[in-house]
């Protein structure tokens, strides 16, 4: 029923499109429609897309439900942040499920997954940034252990931020 698979260049497209529609499920709302639009042409272009792809610091994973790709992840392992002194933890930057999976604990599965990962590239815990107003997201990092240890503003546009949550989860 659940399969995840580490993304590769052959998964462009599919990221492509996932990163698009999750992004603007989670985010769409924060903003105006045009800072939304730029900033997934910005981000979710094939270009930029690809260039984090083939970096070899970046791992991907996508995860299916019942063979249909539901979701996907990104960390990068060893991104140190000035608020906590715990060296070699790694960095979640992305983790999306569609919102019509919402109800089948994917994000559960997947986030599981990748601190599993970064266990066995003896990392000493995750941190990730989280929009403050994404209350189901910021629940959902709470109930796995992260805890807030700072903020950071967002950067959607050249005319607006969203505050977010740094939090950690240390292992």
């Amino acid at each position: 029923m659940i399969h995840i698979k580490k993304a590769t260049t052959n998964d462009l497209d599919l990221l492509l499109e996932l990163g698009k529609q999750t992004f603007e499920e989670s985010h769409g709302h924060s903003c105006s429609k045009e800072d939304i639009e730029a900033y997934i042409k910005k981000v979710f272009s094939a270009d930029a897309l690809k260039l984090e792809l083939t970096n070899p610091d970046n791992i991907f994973h996508i995860i299916y439900y019942n063979n249909k790709a539901t979701g996907f992840s990104k960390i990068t392992p060893s991104v140190n942040t000035p608020n906590s002194s715990t060296q070699n933890i790694a960095k979640l930057e992305r983790i999306y499920i569609l919102k019509e999976f919402y109800d089948k604990k994917l994000g559960l599965a997947l986030m599981q997954f990748n601190i599993e990962l970064s266990k066995k590239l003896n990392q000493k815990g995750m941190w990730l940034y989280a929009w403050i107003e994404n209350h189901r997201a910021v629940n959902f990092y709470r109930k796995m252990g992260f805890k807030i240890i700072g903020k950071y503003d967002f950067k959607i546009s050249e005319t607006h931020s969203n505050p977010n949550h740094q939090m950690l989860l240390s292992y």
